[in-house]
């Protein structure tokens, strides 16, 4: 799970993503787990939920490049593109609404194009699997 913003900017909605999750972090018990990991350039932590290994990334780069970290890290950590989230800003929905999308483009969000660009695929777990959402 990786929340896409400035790193060092926090309080502003275009770091909305690293906030939400510290927040899921703290409910996870892992807040005080976060450590730099150099090979990627970001902050990361481990941390169980529901019986699944998740690893909450939060790039320490500037938006238009989290998808450099988020790309280091899948090849570090062993993960495909569909085994990714991406948390962010949108400016099309109102502060504090959420929304679930499954692929796609970035609908001009950089950091999300950032993401599609360095790992070179738009495509959830869900299309991987032949799953419509509902």
């Amino acid at each position: 799970v990786a929340g896409l913003g400035n790193y060092g900017l926090r309080g502003t909605r275009h770091s909305v993503g690293m906030e939400v999750l510290d927040r899921l972090a703290r409910q996870l018990a892992v807040a005080e787990g976060w450590r730099v990991d150099k090979r990627c350039c970001a902050d990361v932590a481990l941390a169980t939920a529901h019986g699944l290994e998740l690893l909450l990334l939060k790039p320490r780069r500037f938006m238009n490049l989290n998808g450099l970290s988020v790309a280091s890290a899948a090849e570090i950590y062993s993960l495909g593109p569909g085994d990714i989230y991406l948390v962010h800003d949108d400016l099309d929905k109102a502060l504090g609404k959420v929304a679930i999308k499954l692929g796609g483009s970035a609908r001009g969000h950089n950091g999300v194009q950032s993401c599609i660009s360095a790992l070179q695929s738009n495509v959830s777990t869900c299309q991987e699997k032949g799953i419509n959402p509902v």
